[in-house]
């Protein structure tokens, strides 16, 4: 910065007027611009690359910390103070969150599960609690609505499903995906809100044949399921929001992509000590094996 000041200012003023005005001597100042560039300032340079590189290839989605992990990942140290200054001279931000509304309709008489996690968002081995909800995305042929799963354990999407129709076949195509990957054993619990897709018969009878135990939010509190709603905050905050789909094919598409390949194999998590579900969950079946 202060060498692209000089440099301008030798285009308005003579050397020796310029010299006297920042009262230093012309042999230091050809000096100064025969120097070559420091080792610091290399480092900076080469850095400055990395963290570009690496805020494309994780889709401009991680801050200084997450970038951090990144980059010490592909053998890059650097400082998160250094970091942040690099970013603020580079310009770089991550991804703005916005907000979303709530497509639950709990206003209807058909069962309601108990509560059996209240909160409790722990899991300490894959397929003992998954978490499942519904959200809408835009496109310019009208609202196409995803269905997922997920497992508390490592955030993994187990399943999922996208349709033009908010119906209780859309969460079931969710369920079986996830049941048909994971193969859980009896006795899996299944939280979700109290929508009339999860509330109903059909698919009330689907988790009894399968053996997983149905558990429920109180009615009107989002905080009940707020994995699910973390998710879906994330992946409106790093695709949707900035994305104009024409097609639902075209938005299915995109949205398939991003939980296959970036959010469940390459996203790191602060939560899973900065690895992503895919690599939490290798860690897991490794770990057990050497027991």
């Amino acid at each position: 910065m202060r060498y692209a000041f000089i440099k301008d200012m030798r285009l308005i003023y003579p050397i020796p007027l310029m010299c006297r005005v920042l009262s230093v001597s012309k042999s230091g100042y050809y000096m100064w611009c025969n120097r070559p560039p420091s080792k610091r300032e290399i480092e900076n340079r080469r850095l400055e690359v990395e963290i570009q590189a690496a805020h494309i290839r994780t889709r401009g989605t991680y801050g200084p910390y997450r970038l951090q992990k990144e980059l010490l990942s592909h053998g890059i140290r650097a400082g998160i103070c250094r970091i942040i200054k690099i970013r603020k001279n580079l310009g770089i931000r991550c991804r703005q969150i916005k907000r979303y509304k709530v497509t639950t309709d709990s206003k209807h008489r058909l069962p309601v599960a108990n509560n059996l996690l209240e909160q409790r968002f722990e899991a300490t081995s894959p397929n003992q609690i998954w978490t499942s909800d519904i959200t809408y995305i835009p496109t310019h042929e009208g609202w196409l609505y995803c269905a997922t799963h997920k497992d508390l354990y490592n955030g993994e999407i187990v399943g999922y499903a996208l349709d033009s129709r908010l119906t209780k076949e859309l969460v079931m195509r969710s369920l079986l995906m996830a049941v048909r990957i994971r193969k859980p054993k009896p006795g899996l619990i299944h939280h979700s809100d109290r929508g009339i897709q999860y509330c109903s018969h059909e698919y009330g009878k689907l988790l009894k044949h399968l053996g997983i135990k149905s558990s429920m939010s109180r009615g009107g509190n989002c905080y009940d399921n707020a994995p699910m709603e973390s998710f879906f905050g994330t992946l409106k905050n790093e695709l949707i929001h900035h994305r104009r789909y024409a097609t639902r094919k075209e938005a299915i598409k995109d949205i398939t992509e991003y939980i296959e390949v970036f959010y469940n194999r390459q996203r790191i998590q602060e939560r899973l000590n900065y690895l992503s579900p895919a690599q939490y969950l290798k860690q897991f079946y490794i770990m057990r094996q050497a027991a």
